[in-house]
């Protein structure tokens, strides 16, 4: 599992300030503040992500992504829970994850894959790869009808409206 503590501080928050989006990097021993799934997951309270340097990187980028897809009033009450109305919205934060993935350089979007496969995502056809290239249709037409990717799959750096 790749760990925040594995890529350079600066890669990171580049990228999350691409969409107005904070790292808030604490100590190793630090309380995660926003954390869902408890720690060493990353937390999210409205633009700021709450990481560790045990934090995996798939846990910061699922957080960041929650506050990429929500739209802009619920991002203003963000805490903890990103509270996804529906499944389709969910499975659009697994696929904009795959595709940053490729914005860190020692991630990628296979090793994301691979981490998301070990952390313990299940999805109906048994791995985040064969979701991703098989049965991902849903998320990827989500994330086009609110401008966040092209139809190339491109990531549109922008928060959703």
């Amino acid at each position: 599992m790749l760990l925040t503590k594995h890529v350079p501080l600066q890669s990171l928050c580049k990228l999350l300030e691409k969409f107005q989006l904070e790292l808030v990097l604490l100590e190793e021993s630090a309380e995660i503040r926003g954390t869902f799934w408890g720690e060493p997951e990353a937390g999210l309270v409205q633009n700021k992500v709450y990481a560790r340097p045990d934090t995996p990187i798939q846990s910061l980028l699922h957080e960041s992504c929650h506050a990429i897809c929500v739209d802009g009033k619920r991002r203003e009450n963000l805490h903890t829970d990103a509270g996804g109305r529906t499944a389709v919205e969910e499975n659009a934060v697994c696929y904009l994850q795959i595709l940053l993935a490729d914005e860190i350089p020692e991630m990628g979007k296979q090793r994301m894959l691979s981490d998301m496969d070990d952390w313990g995502y299940s999805f109906r056809l048994g791995s985040a790869k064969k979701w991703f290239e098989e049965d991902a249709e849903d998320a990827k037409e989500w994330l086009m009808r609110y401008g966040l990717i092209d139809k190339n799959e491109i990531v549109q750096f922008i928060l959703r409206k």
